[in-house]
């Protein structure tokens, strides 16, 4: 048999026909699994119901991930939709109301289909 792991070390999102590997918080365990199914299927396990701010945040994690090889620091995010949205809706407190399971940087990014960050826990 393979490793051995701890209960709840992994689970599946069940997107597109199939079930996704994700670990325990679900964040993906292959970033090429990620789709736009998995993200509303993760996002209906958490209750989340995306809107189109949801999405503008989405893809900007995806594209600055892509862009840069690391995941935005919430920072850049403020600065990037306080331009976009204006002050109020680009503040680090609207942020997290939309992505209320840990703000952008953990829910947002998990959404996003990006992989966890060393910090995390």
């Amino acid at each position: 048999m393979g490793a051995t792991m701890q209960p709840d070390m992994q689970r599946t999102v069940h997107a597109g026909g199939r079930d996704i590997p994700t670990d325990s918080e679900g964040y993906l365990r292959n970033l090429q699994d990620w789709s736009e199914d998995f993200t509303r299927a993760l996002a209906r396990e958490e209750n989340l119901v995306l809107t189109q701010e949801h999405w503008e945040v989405i893809r900007f994690l995806r594209d600055y991930y892509q862009q840069h090889g690391v995941q935005a620091q919430v920072r850049v995010m403020i600065r990037h939709f306080t331009a976009r949205w204006g002050t109020r809706r680009g503040s680090n407190h609207y942020l997290h109301a939309l992505f209320p399971i840990g703000g952008p940087q953990k829910q947002g990014n998990r959404l996003a289909g990006l992989l966890r960050t060393k910090g995390e826990h």
